[in-house]
């Protein structure tokens, strides 16, 4: 359900020295793909700035381990990396991040009608949770990312 090339809007509240977080508005993309027969996906993400810059990028490795029969990801993203429990489901995945002591930005995606919908929650303690990102994508086409132009014996 998540091949393919994504395409919408985003926002996400950036952490600021001085004052309250600052929000950014994004266009997010996405290109998914698989490796390994299907057993490993990869997960590109770009957040592009009104100029046209790249203003977040991310990497994800989805795969499956059938001796603990668990998903995980590792994440790399702006310089920080890691590796996380992922639950997958018909709809979807989850997956969350340590943020601190006591305290995780938990990501929910919902992938249904050609649409992924994902939200970024941050969760500290016993307090309610705080949306700290929202996507709204549309899948714009397929891919052949990246088991395309792989290296030919001859």
């Amino acid at each position: 359900m998540l091949d393919g090339a994504w395409r919408g809007p985003a926002w996400s509240l950036q952490p600021s020295p001085d004052g309250p977080p600052k929000r950014i508005d994004l266009t997010q993309t996405e290109r998914v793909g698989s490796l390994l027969g299907g057993t490993v996906k990869l997960v590109e993400g770009r957040g592009y700035a009104a100029d046209g810059t790249t203003a977040f990028n991310a990497l994800g490795v989805i795969s499956y381990d059938p001796a603990t029969r668990a998903y995980a990801m590792q994440a790399n993203a702006m310089g920080s990396s890691g590796t996380f429990p992922i639950s997958v489901s018909a709809t979807g995945f989850a997956w969350e991040i340590p943020a601190g002591p006591d305290a995780r930005v938990r990501y929910t995606a919902t992938i249904a009608g050609g649409e992924w919908h994902e939200i970024g929650e941050y969760v500290a303690g016993d307090r309610p949770p705080v949306k700290v990102f929202e996507m709204r994508l549309k899948r714009v086409g397929s891919t052949d990312w990246p088991a395309a132009g792989a290296v030919l014996p001859r």
